[in-house]
């Protein structure tokens, strides 16, 4: 029997369960380039460029070992809209007895493929994604009759489940979780060391020139394009991580210097999620590194629990209670995202170096997404949809199933507080503590009011107070009211004009923003 069996851009990995028990000689392995998605959000030109490249990579890795490979470029004259056309093309061309594919990442593209069967007329096997360290059936036993869903609880559940960093059944070190030492100041003195780099070879030279042509209107452009495209090379950049950056890494991990994109992270989250790097491989390395006493036990948990704990925590969440999470809206924000989202033009330079660094890199870490421009967009209260499009659309790593949960449930609490305990606001403080980024600002970070204060100071009260109805009783927000309360009248006056004046030069586009 002959099968027509489908890789889709992120399941670049020989290990994909659609590959299980693939014969040579006989079964079609179909690589498609659609035009969808590459346009159902705007991704910058450099996502799509990796992807690209590393299909076009891997479909010829697998031709040199044999496979018949029918591999369908992006065809500016005759483009494929979705991957139905794909596959009712190669269909076409190929007769075959049914089709296989590993279950996708997203749910959009996943009901898409649910109505296969019927349009084909043909079996069609969708096979779970073996890459993932937790199943959604295991996620669901773990979660059922919990009252909250909490990562650090399923984190803990996974470290025993792989044994991972343990002595018995208790964890390296005493405790599970060194978070509380790994919120180090930044130190801008530093020689952090680059990220990897691979130069473009013909293949990826040829996609760079392609999507500057045919995508001319995405945010940022191919030049200075670095990424790893081949399993090969991304293990390349897991061993210079491990090596380099990873012993500073738990100390740094929240730090931001300007000028320093990349700091001490690891940038290997494009590469786990398209399958180029596999996250066992991630974890034992870093395992290793501890044991060889080349990294400290604080980095090395901090690292594993972003790859065991988090990314397979979002993904959980993210299959649990889609659709419905894709909609979710808890404060009933509505705001336009600002145009600086895109072209970094505003006055408050933790949000002009943090778009900055997006565009020219397809990359921000965790604490500038989270902190900075998830922060100003959860005070602000920008529309959630808009919100998710941008992180989406901007990330080389973004996939729906990680940056929804991450966007509406941990940057916004756009879902009342499924994911996290408590909304992640705060006030100009923490960005100045965590980075250079005040000393450059047309605003001053130490003042709390008034036309030369910082604009998040001003709006984080703001947003408590214009949602007490929603956060008064969050137990982890308290606190925060009986400071607010103490007040005087004139602070708290002061606060909501200033707020109110922001904001409506915020929504009129305004260069004072």
């Amino acid at each position: 029997m002959t099968a027509l069996r489908i890789i889709l851009g992120d399941q670049i990995s020989e290990t994909i369960s659609s590959m299980d028990g693939a014969d040579p000689q006989r079964d079609i392995i179909l690589f498609c380039e659609v035009v969808a998605e590459a346009t159902y959000v705007k991704h910058h030109k450099k996502k799509i460029a990796f992807i690209f490249s590393a299909m076009r990579h891997f479909a010829e890795d697998l031709r040199s070992k044999g496979y018949q490979v029918d591999y369908y470029h992006l065809d500016p004259k005759a483009p494929l809209g979705n991957f139905t056309a794909a596959v009712r093309q190669a269909l076409g061309t190929h007769t075959v007895d049914h089709i296989i594919v590993t279950e996708p990442g997203e749910y959009r593209v996943g009901t898409e493929l649910s109505g296969w069967a019927e349009t084909f007329d043909l079996p069609v096997f969708i096979r779970p994604d073996t890459r993932f360290l937790c199943d959604h059936a295991e996620f669901e036993t773990w979660s059922e009759g919990r009252k909250s869903l909490r990562m650090e609880y399923f984190y803990r559940d996974m470290r025993k489940k792989y044994s991972i960093l343990m002595e018995g059944d208790q964890p390296l070190g005493g405790q599970w979780n060194f978070d509380s030492d790994n919120r180090k100041p930044p130190q801008p003195s530093y020689d952090v060391p680059d990220t990897y780099h691979n130069p473009p070879d013909a293949i990826t030279k040829d996609v760079l020139q392609l999507v500057e042509t045919q995508f001319p209107d995405h945010m940022g452009t191919t030049d200075a394009f670095h990424f790893a495209v081949t399993a090969k090379q991304a293990k390349a950049a897991l061993v210079q991580f491990i090596e380099e950056r990873l012993p500073h890494f738990g100390d740094f991990q929240d730090a931001m210097i300007q000028g320093k994109p990349w700091m001490y992270h690891a940038h290997i989250g494009l590469y786990l999620n398209v399958g180029l790097l596999l996250p066992l491989e991630c974890i034992a390395a870093a395992e290793q590194a501890y044991h060889r006493k080349h990294a400290p036990l604080n980095a090395v948990e901090g690292f594993i629990r972003q790859i065991l704990g988090w990314r397979e925590f979002v993904r959980g969440i993210y299959w649990k209670e889609m659709p419905g999470y894709a909609g979710v809206n808890f404060f009933g924000a509505k705001r336009d995202l600002p145009a600086f989202y895109w072209d970094a033009d505003t006055k408050m330079n933790c949000m002009h170096q943090s778009v900055t660094e997006t565009v020219e890199n397809a990359y921000a870490h965790h604490i500038q997404r989270l902190m900075v421009l998830g922060n100003f967009a959860l005070l602000t209260g920008i529309d959630p949809r808009q919100v998710n499009d941008w992180f989406l659309s901007v990330y080389a790593d973004a996939f729906e199933w990680v940056e929804l949960p991450n966007v509406s449930g941990m940057a916004l609490f756009a879902d009342g507080g499924f994911l996290a305990s408590k909304p992640y606001a705060s006030g100009g403080g923490y960005i100045n503590k965590m980075s250079n980024y005040c000393k450059g600002c047309s605003y001053q970070v130490n003042q709390k009011t008034g036309p030369g204060a910082c604009p998040f100071n001003y709006l984080y009260w703001d947003f408590l107070d214009r949602n007490r109805d929603k956060l008064g009783k969050n137990h982890r927000v308290g606190m925060m009211y009986k400071v607010y309360d103490r007040m005087s009248d004139d602070k708290k006056l002061a606060i909501h004009e200033d707020s109110a004046k922001f904001l409506k030069n915020l929504d009129a586009h305004s260069s004072d923003c």
